[in-house]
């Protein structure tokens, strides 16, 4: 491609891409499934099945979705995750690369199925809150699709698609990449393993880093 494509806006995704949290999760939702007495999950299955909305993760895990509904197990989560956040830590190159994009003069923002109030606050207490323009969550904790948040973001910046890349984790983060018009690169160190992504999109790198030096070079495949 030319130089960058053209490229001038880089929606990062959080979980999982910025931040180093699977362990993490799979040691929560196995709190839960315990508690239920249903069968625990190890990292291999949960990146097999992990997927949004999350519902449907949830059903995949074991959850009894009609006896108990989705709110009461996805609460029960969400207050263990924040109750013991702190344990969680971003990915070690995480402020060089946020770092390095600044200097060459990206406009960083960040995209999340996060809830708003809670994206904000994690950010900042992870210490990267000013590397980004804007920060755009979702209304409630229920994992719900950044797709309509994600064209919100758009409008709000003014920009072609094409001068935006987002660099995600998940299948989702292509989903919302294909409804949106803009490139992806996928980093498979996230919640989603690197065989399911590369069955849906080709560009996918073993380590964050390695995204400063492919936007420097390479096409990035829509």
């Amino acid at each position: 491609m030319k130089k960058n494509n053209h490229k001038k806006v880089i929606v990062w995704d959080w979980n999982g891409t910025l931040l180093d949290d699977v362990d993490y999760c799979v040691d929560c939702i196995n709190v839960l499934l315990e508690k239920r007495g249903l069968r625990t999950i190890d990292v291999a299955t949960y990146k097999k099945i992990f997927t949004f909305p999350v519902i449907e993760y949830y059903q995949s895990a074991g959850f009894d979705l009609e006896t108990e509904g989705f709110e009461k197990p996805a609460m029960e989560f969400i207050n263990l995750y924040y109750d013991n956040f702190s344990q969680t830590k971003l990915f070690p190159c995480v402020p060089n690369v946020l770092a390095q994009f600044k200097e060459k003069g990206y406009q960083q923002v960040v995209l999340s199925a996060m809830e708003h109030e809670s994206l904000l606050k994690t950010l900042a207490g992870k210490g990267i809150l000013s590397f980004f323009n804007e920060v755009t969550g979702v209304g409630d904790h229920y994992g719900s699709s950044k797709e309509e948040t994600g064209r919100q973001l758009l409008k709000n910046l003014r920009v072609n698609p094409d001068e935006v890349v987002i660099i995600g984790d998940t299948l989702h983060d292509k989903q919302v990449a294909d409804v949106l018009g803009v490139a992806l690169i996928l980093v498979a160190t996230g919640h989603n393993s690197k065989k399911r992504l590369l069955a849906e999109h080709p560009v996918v790198v073993d380590k964050l880093d390695e995204v400063v030096e492919l936007l420097n070079r390479l096409s990035v495949n829509k």
